[in-house]
């Protein structure tokens, strides 16, 4: 059979079945096994189908995925999360303190958990009624509360990260750590904005806010533990000390031990989090293992390398071949969400990226990007469904969308920097290796 026969069959049988509506990770397993069978026969097929799925669940790597989920549960279901919007929000008093408060508290949650949609629960959860109550602009408040959620997915650990690592085979500590420079870059793009629109349109901002100041011991236990659990993330993986499924599982630990002594985390709470860990995994899991059949019958018939040698062909420049990818990933991202897209596109997409000449680790901050553009986009942009849920009806998805605008040019204009400066994320890996 030719590549291009399994990759448009591949393509059209995955379309037809998530718009029938099936799970996307049926969707890849259902459309990947006429072809599996093709290979190995019917009952070979069963059997490696099992052997795939297996792999995927005992993958050591792969066990970071439900320590940094757990982690980002935990952080979200004590005090610590809400208490770090509060410590933000209060211990700056200027105006517009809430909503710096909520980029900060978004970029310091971020730095512990790797999942946009927690970030966007936890912080948002907390600091959408607030800043509703305080007189901020719907579309304001919204749209950081949202965007700010982005930054989860780009400040190391990164859940897309460490997916991107997996999928490319690249190092999994590099990533993380190219992440950093364009992480600071668009937290500080996304106060500017605020300041650019408390110009533009002051009535959004209320003059006069009511914060009582927090005691010096709230303080500490606020802070100490996301600089804890951020370090010995840190630290530990760039040190060399340990693997990022051993600092995961180290951070997991600490981060149970904080929650229950300073975060008032009760046992609902940590059941609460271990069930939404695992209701997490289970999709994440079967997504993982579908997505691997169906890159096996991807690199068996070498759609990738074939397309790849196909796409170049064209004698396309390396920066048209990256604008079409970027294109093809903005439009992809209205319809999908990003762990989805990653495995469905990446195992024909990186070879692409690496025959046109562009670094992986630069190219997996670029991808990152642009898939936290994907959860900002309708009509499936989930944490803009996520900050409209929190908002109890006060505020429309429309205002939630027109609100993102601003925020998700700021991710356009960072792309665009690291396309005219690499070393923005190339950089700091340079220096640790």
């Amino acid at each position: 059979m030719e590549w291009y026969t399994v990759g448009l069959g591949l393509l059209g049988l995955l379309m037809l079945f998530i718009v029938i509506g099936l799970p996307i990770p049926f969707a890849l397993a259902a459309a990947s096994l006429p072809f599996l069978w093709q290979i190995q026969g019917f009952e070979t097929s069963v059997v490696s189908s099992e052997l795939k799925l297996w792999g995927v669940w005992i993958d050591y790597i792969l066990l970071a995925v439900p320590l940094f989920v757990f982690l980002g549960e935990l952080i979200g279901k004590s005090q610590i999360g809400p208490n770090l919007y509060q410590f933000l929000h209060q211990g700056v008093r200027i105006k517009g303190s809430a909503a710096y408060g909520s980029i900060g508290a978004s970029a310091g949650f971020g730095a512990v958990c790797g999942s946009s949609m927690v970030g966007a629960l936890t912080i948002g959860g907390v600091a959408l009624p607030e800043m509703l109550r305080l007189g901020y602009g719907k579309r304001l408040s919204s749209g950081v509360l949202a965007a700010g959620g982005t930054l989860s997915v780009l400040i190391p650990p990164s859940l897309i990260l460490l997916f991107y690592g997996i999928v490319a085979d690249q190092s999994i500590g590099d990533l993380f750590i190219a992440g950093v420079i364009p992480g600071l870059i668009l937290v500080s793009s996304f106060v500017v904005i605020v300041l650019v629109w408390g110009a533009l349109k002051p009535q959004d901002i209320p003059g006069q806010e009511e914060a009582e100041k927090m005691p010096t011991l709230m303080i500490l236990s606020t802070i100490g533990p996301v600089v804890l659990i951020g370090l010995v993330i840190t630290v530990a993986i760039y040190a060399g000390i340990a693997t990022p499924t051993e600092a995961a599982a180290v951070a997991a630990l600490l981060t149970v031990a904080l929650a229950f002594g300073v975060g008032g985390l009760t046992w609902q709470g940590f059941k609460d989090a271990l069930f939404a860990t695992m209701r997490t995994m289970g999709y994440l899991g079967l997504l993982l293992s579908a997505g691997v059949l169906f890159g096996f019958v991807l690199t068996y018939y070498r759609v990738p390398q074939e397309f790849t040698e196909l796409f170049l062909s064209f004698d396309l420049s390396p920066y048209t071949v990256l604008l079409i990818v970027l294109v093809f990933y903005i439009v992809l991202g209205m319809f999908l969400e990003p762990v989805s897209m990653t495995f469905i596109t990446l195992p024909t997409i990186y070879p692409l990226m690496e025959a046109a000449g562009f670094d992986l680790i630069w190219f997996g901050v670029v991808y990152t990007i642009t898939m936290e553009i994907a959860v900002l986009t309708p009509p499936v942009g989930l944490n803009l469904y996520v900050i409209q849920a929190i908002s109890r009806d006060q505020v429309t998805i429309g205002d939630v969308i027109m609100g993102c605008l601003p925020f998700i040019g700021a991710m356009v204009l960072l792309i665009l920097v690291l396309i005219l400066a690499p070393q923005a994320a190339l950089w700091l890996p340079e220096q640790m290796g």
